[in-house]
């Protein structure tokens, strides 16, 4: 049994000032040009970004993260899922392999046991995979929240908010897995995208509304009312929540994002608007209409342009080129 001093876990003794207050970024992995991972670790620390997500448990990383002050949430990856579930062993071996040696010089906010397998072939292990990935953190004194990072298509109903019902293939799964991390007092975490909504709909939707740069209300829900589609998204999906009996889970937006490059929508100008908007509402900690005056913690996607992910947009949400200069001026540094 490895007993974990809590008072070691992620301390900074330098006494820096802190980031921007609620905001984290995505670090992928995906292009074929990136930094190493200890240049990227001191871009983060330079610009203050003290909070990242990683997808999947890469070693070079976690080492040098190990001593930084930067917070993490660590994904499992999602073929990992099965073996999760079914077999103790395994998750205790994941554990063992890729928390407890950076458990001390780490912070962990999160684990997340899957990113977008609900619904899916893969949601049916997600829940059995949380559980013993629990298990195996409290046998070795580790209190990591263990979650799941879900898209919005779990939505069968979203628009207005109030309407926000998961569909019928993903409650099945969802509401065990909420019923689940309410017990815990854990988060789901959840990926958020105004960029898609708008894109898929522009000639119904505006773009000043998609870029939270309206600010009269656009939308009118009932007693709320709503001046950027970010809120009224996620939103939606505390309805959803509510409606499984959960009405007091919290939401993390792990990815959000606005690309630069790959189609018209997607501009250098409209990218920039969208990420300092972003991370004004955020840090403002006004929450969203139906969660007012909460922070809602918000991570950025995501830190490069990855040139390994599909062409178009997808290779185009970074907020930083491979070489680490900047693809536009951002509001991440306090």
């Amino acid at each position: 049994m490895v007993q974990i001093d809590s008072s070691l876990i992620a301390s900074d003794s330098k006494g820096k000032s802190s980031g921007v207050e609620g905001i984290g970024v995505n670090y992928g992995f995906l292009g074929n040009n990136l930094p190493s991972s200890t240049q990227v670790i001191n871009l983060l620390k330079s610009r203050n970004i003290q909070n990242i997500r990683i997808f999947d448990p890469n070693t070079d990383v976690l080492k040098a993260l190990d001593g930084s002050g930067i917070s993490v949430i660590l994904g499992t990856r999602n073929e990992d899922l099965q073996a999760l579930a079914s077999d103790p062993t395994f998750a205790t071996n994941w554990v063992l392999t890729n928390v407890i040696p950076h458990a001390s010089t780490v912070k962990f906010t999160y684990i997340s046991a899957g990113n977008e397998v609900i619904p899916g072939p893969l949601a049916t292990f997600v829940l059995g995979a949380m559980q013993n990935l629990g298990s195996a953190l409290t046998a070795y004194n580790l209190h990591i929240p263990v979650t799941t990072t879900i898209s919005l298509q779990v939505l069968g109903t979203s628009f207005p908010p109030s309407n926000g019902t998961f569909s019928d293939d993903a409650v099945q799964f969802l509401q065990p897995i909420a019923q689940f991390l309410a017990t815990k007092q854990y988060p789901l975490l959840a990926n958020i995208y105004t960029y898609f909504a708008y894109a898929g709909n522009p000639a119904q939707i505006q773009l000043d509304y998609a870029l939270l740069k309206t600010t009269a209300p656009v939308l009118r829900d009932g007693q709320f009312q709503y001046n950027n589609m970010f809120d009224a998204m996620v939103d939606s999906l505390y309805v959803a929540l509510e409606k499984v009996g959960q009405p007091a889970m919290q939401v993390v937006v792990t990815e959000t994002g606005w690309p630069s490059a790959g189609d018209v929508y997607a501009t250098i100008d409209n990218a920039q608007t969208y990420a300092n908007n972003l991370i004004s509402h955020v840090s403002s900690g006004q929450g969203t209409p139906r969660r007012s005056g909460k922070v809602l913690e918000t991570y950025i996607f995501a830190l490069f342009n990855e040139n390994q992910k599909p062409a178009g947009t997808e290779q185009n949400f970074g907020l930083f080129y491979p070489d680490m200069t900047e693809v536009y001026h951002n509001n991440l540094t306090p």
